[in-house]
C-alpha cells in the first residue's frame, strides 16, 4: 500500500477544494447573519411608516427567505458547483408545491390584499363569508372573528376576498331593524303609538336620521309594521335586544297580538 500516493491526493484535493469550503461556509455564516440584519432592519422600517403589523411580519419572512436564497446560491458558486440546473430543479419544485398548495397560496394572496386595501383591520365588527363578529386575528391563511357568543369563527382569507364583505366599524351609526306582526283584528294605529313611545323613552336612539314605524306588509297572517331606528354603533345590539323584549311587553299591556302561522283543518262529516 503506497501511503504516500493517497497522502498526496489528500494533500491536493485539500488544497484545490479546503479554501472553497472555507469560503463557502464563510459566505452562508456572514450571508445568513446579514439577511437576518437586514429584514429585521426593514421590519423597522416598516413599523416606524406605521405599516400594518401583519404586513410587517410577512414582508420581513419573505425578505429573509429570499435573502436566504440568494446566500446559498453564492455559496454553492463558490464551491464551483453550477446553481444554473439547481435553478431549474427548483423552479420546477416550486412549481409542484404551488400547484399542490394552490388553495394555500391564494389564501396567502387574499391576506396581501386584506392588508393593502384595508376593507377591514382588527377589532373591526365585518359580515363575511356568512359569519359576522369581531376581527381578532388576520394571518396569513385565515382571519378570525369572534361573535357576538364569544365564539371562534376561523374563515379562509379566500373565501373572505371572494364575497361581499360588510364593515360595521366604519361608520359611527347603525341601524336596528326590525318587522313586528300584529292582528288584523288589532288597533293599528295603537301599536304605531306604542313602538314609538318605545322609541321615545330610549334616550340610546338617536333622533337623526328620524326613526322609522310604519306598515310594511299586508301579510297572510299579520300587518307586518317595519321598525327602523339609528344608534350608535357601540349601542347596536343593546338595542336590537332589548327592543324585542320592550315591543312584547308593551303589546301584551295594549292587548296587541302577535300572531302565528295556525293550520285549520276543515272535515266533512260522512
Amino acid at each position: 500500500m503506497d501511503v504516500t500516493k493517497y497522502t498526496d491526493m489528500i494533500v491536493v484535493y485539500a488544497s484545490e477544494y479546503g479554501l472553497k469550503i472555507i469560503a463557502a461556509l464563510l459566505i452562508f455564516t456572514i450571508g445568513k447573519w446579514a439577511a437576518g440584519r437586514l429584514s429585521a432592519l426593514a421590519k423597522k422600517l416598516m413599523e416606524k411608516a406605521k405599516v400594518d403589523q401583519t404586513l410587517v411580519e410577512f414582508a420581513k419572512s419573505l425578505l429573509y427567505f429570499v435573502f436566504l436564497i440568494v446566500v446559498v446560491l453564492a455559496s454553492l458558486n463558490t464551491l464551483g458547483i453550477n446553481t444554473t440546473s439547481f435553478l431549474a430543479v427548483f423552479g420546477a419544485a416550486s412549481l409542484a408545491v404551488g400547484l399542490a398548495l394552490k388553495d394555500s397560496l391564494s389564501n396567502i394572496g387574499a391576506a396581501v390584499i386584506i392588508i393593502v386595501f384595508r376593507p377591514f383591520k382588527v377589532g373591526d365588527i365585518i359580515q363575511a363569508a356568512g359569519a359576522e363578529g369581531s376581527v381578532l386575528e388576520i394571518n396569513l391563511f385565515s382571519t378570525i372573528l369572534e361573535p357576538i357568543d364569544k365564539s371562534i369563527v376561523i374563515i379562509p382569507n379566500s373565501a373572505i376576498i371572494g364575497g361581499n364583505i360588510t364593515n360595521f366599524s366604519n361608520r359611527t351609526q347603525r341601524r336596528v331593524d326590525h318587522i313586528f306582526g300584529i292582528g288584523y283584528e288589532d288597533n293599528l294605529k295603537l301599536a304605531k303609538e306604542t313602538l314609538l313611545e318605545l322609541i321615545a323613552a330610549d334616550s340610546r336612539i338617536l333622533s337623526e336620521p328620524a326613526p322609522l314605524v310604519a306598515v310594511a306588509e299586508l301579510g297572510a297572517n299579520s300587518v307586518n309594521l317595519a321598525f327602523r331606528v339609528w344608534v350608535s354603533t357601540e349601542n347596536y345590539w343593546n338595542v336590537y335586544f332589548e327592543t324585542l323584549e320592550k315591543a312584547k311587553l308593551a303589546f301584551d299591556a295594549q292587548g296587541i297580538s302577535i300572531p302565528f302561522p295556525q293550520l285549520h283543518i276543515h272535515g266533512t262529516q260522512a
